[in-house]
């Protein structure tokens, strides 16, 4: 495989922003061979740095959610530091940020005044609600926007309130489409000679990349009114799909949706009666004798091992799995083959180093995951190598810049 894959290579990305939504847009362009610097307060940092810090003095989802990038310190509520944020958008392709709507504004580096310093320069911005509209200026993280886009309503089981996923999947989620919006600017970019200022503002908003991820709620309701409500384990609407219960205290996924597959499923779990059964022979059908057909499965599962379980259902092609820990994944075969987990030495809070395995670079390339290249870097690490190489500022300068006020 060539270890030197880097579709964005030549894209420099200038990175402000903090927590999880913006830093994933920014790691994933980084992934892909783009040059992201990453601008954090003096002394402090990202505060996610310190989120589930269990050593050290750098967190694991930092040194995650930031790799492949550099850090440099500035303090944008002066002008010097605002100041250097200009001229270094004049070598950037990208500007990324996550501040409340309005504060680019406030510290005089609108879209107006970057687009000023460089025409052809690509801004996106991710917030709770958008940068327009009359939630614009609400402040919200991701829990919010989860539950304002229609996810939290479902996640969990009927008989209790909502739940969360164990993941800031809203923030990522937004990432996700923030760097799809900066790469298609780009493309578009080298296209079109001129591209106007408005097609070059990239507006994500926490809360709508949620929704657009919720399928056909909206269209249900307005359709036939259907207000979709929790089913746990269960996909609304699509059955037999759940989680069932082994012998050993282990709990499996078995998916046996699809009208072919049902037939084979229930010949498995030597069920052929239900395989005959004229209410079941489609989804709807299926979905109205749900818990009769879980019941049946979990008869069935319960008598088996995780391991047993799986074999005879893959064997016959039934879709299945067992749910990981963490521990599983490492473990895991697939991941290997695939360069999915790839170890570095990161300091813990140990005497040394200690190796630690990271989540490879995701889409696959070339056959295996592309290698990354740097975990997420120390606080200001690359200060002095950014603001000399880039700007031609001197020791003495940069130490100006750097002393505190």
């Amino acid at each position: 495989m060539d270890t030197e894959i880097r579709p964005l290579h030549g894209v420099r990305v200038l990175e402000l922003g903090n927590y999880v939504a913006a830093p994933t847009a920014g790691r994933i362009l980084g992934d892909f061979g783009a040059e992201v610097i990453k601008v954090e307060r003096p002394e402090t940092g990202d505060e996610l740095r310190n989120w589930r810090l269990y050593g050290g003095d750098t967190s694991m989802l930092y040194r995650t959610v930031n790799r492949n990038k550099k850090s440099i310190t500035l303090d944008l509520r002066t002008e010097a530091g605002r100041g250097i944020v200009l001229d270094l958008i004049k070598r950037c392709d990208v500007l990324l940020e996550n501040f409340r709507p309005g504060m680019l504004e406030k510290w005089g580096l609108g879209p107006e005044v970057l687009n000023a310093a460089n025409p052809d320069l690509v801004i996106t911005r991710i917030s709770a609600y958008g940068q327009t509209g009359p939630l614009s200026q609400r402040p919200g993280f991701a829990a919010v926007a989860e539950a304002v886009g229609g996810l939290r309503e479902l996640v969990g089981d009927p008989d209790r309130p909502p739940v969360r996923v164990g993941v800031s999947i809203g923030d990522s989620i937004a990432g996700i489409y923030a760097a799809f919006g900066t790469v298609m600017a780009l493309f578009q970019r080298e296209r079109v000679q001129r591209v106007p200022l408005e097609q070059r503002v990239i507006d994500v908003a926490l809360n709508e990349s949620i929704l657009s991820v919720m399928e056909s709620l909206v269209p249900d309701y307005l359709a036939y009114g259907i207000n979709r409500e929790r089913v746990g384990g269960r996909m609304e609407g699509i059955a037999p799909s759940n989680a069932y219960p082994t012998s050993d205290g282990y709990s499996i996924i078995i998916g046996g949706n699809g009208d072919a597959i049902f037939q084979r499923y229930m010949q498995v779990i030597d069920r052929p009666d239900l395989a005959a059964d004229p209410e079941l022979q489609d989804n709807a059908g299926r979905w109205r004798n749900r818990d009769r057909l879980d019941a049946s499965i979990a008869e069935w599962t319960r008598l088996r091992t995780r391991e047993e379980a799986l074999k005879v259902l893959e064997a016959a092609a039934i879709p299945c799995g067992p749910i990981y820990t963490a521990a599983d994944i490492v473990a895991d075969e697939q991941y290997k083959a695939r360069n999915m987990i790839q170890p570095f030495p990161v300091d813990v809070g140990e005497p040394e180093p200690k190796e630690v395995g990271f989540p490879g670079i995701v889409p696959v390339i070339g056959g295996q995951s592309l290698p990354i290249r740097t975990v997420g870097p120390d606080l200001g690490e690359h200060t002095r190598e950014v603001l000399s190489e880039l700007l031609g500022l001197t020791d003495a300068e940069i130490d100006a810049l750097e002393a505190k006020p």
